[in-house]
């Protein structure tokens, strides 16, 4: 994968992650878009957040390490 389309990725998953921890009430309807047979609530909102954080954290490393190699 480009390192650019890389960056892109994990910034679009810090996004998410940090406005699903900020403001998972503005989240809930695309949630319920996405998720459609089952509710959105805040938690599976939060949890989704803090994955995509955690999705950022490891395309980082991935990015890093291999910068370095």
């Amino acid at each position: 994968m480009n390192p650019m389309v890389q960056m892109l990725v994990i910034q679009l998953s810090v996004t998410v992650g940090v406005a699903g921890l900020l403001w998972p009430e503005k989240l809930v309807p695309v949630f319920d878009v996405l998720m459609f047979p089952w509710p959105a609530t805040h938690k599976l909102v939060r949890t989704n957040a803090w994955g995509a954080l955690v999705l950022a954290i490891l395309l980082f490393a991935a990015v890093i390490l291999r910068l370095h190699v």
